[in-house]
């Protein structure tokens, strides 16, 4: 069901709220819109004793297996209807790492406006299911992936970074971009924004990445200060890659579907890698449980210093460095 506006004489306004683009749908009113609606709701929610975790659907986006993404850290609240056993992430045992996440560039391949294609100026783009594109097309093929990034903020005193926002993108099984690679320029899957519960966490219900020439597998993601600043990535507080352990790949890059990253992970190691190689991902390489049978889960948690100033980034052309 298409959510309407309500006609004010004020202007078109959806939940009380003028619409960023009053000719458009409220569906269509873009990644900074559908988080104010977001937040908005946490707060109507909880305070009808629903639950942070019944606010994280949105009226205009559809977010998948939301039950089997929960915080390890997060006390699940009562609801009306009973609700599966949540899988657990390794959030309690994710130790605080000893500096701040590393800045590493966003690669050729953001979709965050900085080098042509925006994703955050889709309604939709709010979700934590991002296997298929958003408003359908093609859905991504590969092992099932739960990823946590736990942001703490070190300027005081490393208490969870509640209320910023978090966009998470990576790459296919084939190792293709979506918006970017050939065949893909039109799918918008693997791509995603939430905004950090009280615990500083963001879930994400995803796959395994594959790994393509030059590079070891990973995850990029940006983290902004608020619902408001996501929209323009120069307000990016924090831009980094998640990386995973070798020890997990082995048995991914068997499988058909991942055709050529088990060679081209045999041409590359953490220590040459040209984003982790400058002390091993020693700050980003998740925690990980699971297997490539039934899936896995994996936790990282990023310190972000906002008394520093961010030197990470985009940058504008292809090629196989800093992607």
């Amino acid at each position: 069901m298409i959510p309407e506006a309500d006609h004010t004489p004020d202007g078109p306004q959806y939940e009380g709220r003028p619409l960023d683009r009053p000719d458009d749908e409220v569906v269509d009113q873009g990644a900074g819109f559908d988080l104010r609606t977001l937040v908005s709701r946490r707060g109507i929610l909880s305070i009808a004793g629903l639950g942070v975790g019944a606010a994280a659907l949105a009226a205009c986006t559809a977010v998948g297996n939301a039950a089997a993404s929960p915080s390890a850290t997060r006390t699940a609240t009562p609801s009306p209807t009973p609700t599966p056993t949540p899988t657990p992430t390794p959030t309690a045992t994710a130790p605080l790492p000893a500096g701040e996440i590393p800045d590493e560039t966003a690669g050729p391949y953001p979709g965050d406006g900085s080098n042509g294609p925006d994703v955050l100026e889709q309604s939709g783009i709010v979700r934590s299911d991002l296997r298929s594109s958003i408003g359908g097309g093609a859905t991504a093929d590969g092992v099932p992936l739960q990823f946590t990034l736990r942001i703490t903020d070190m300027a005081n005193g490393d208490t969870p970074f509640a209320g910023v926002g978090v966009y998470a993108w990576h790459c296919d099984a084939q190792g293709r971009y979506s918006m970017y690679s050939s065949g893909v320029e039109n799918e918008s899957y693997l791509r995603g924004v939430q905004v950090t519960d009280a615990d500083g966490q963001v879930t994400f219900t995803s796959i395994v990445p594959g790994c393509y020439s030059g590079r070891w597998p990973h995850i990029h993601f940006e983290v902004y200060p608020s619902v408001d600043a996501i929209t323009d990535s120069a307000n990016a507080i924090a831009t980094s890659q998640l990386a995973f352990p070798e020890s997990m790949l082995g048995g991914v890059y068997a499988l058909p579907a991942y055709d050529g990253s088990a060679a081209n992970l045999a041409g590359v190691t953490l220590a040459s890698d040209n984003v982790f190689g400058d002390d091993g991902g020693a700050l980003q390489v998740a925690t990980v449980t699971g297997d490539a049978s039934s899936g896995f889960s994996a936790m990282l948690v990023a310190r972000v210093d906002t008394t520093t100033a961010p030197t990470g980034g985009s940058m504008p052309g292809g090629g196989p460095g800093g992607r």
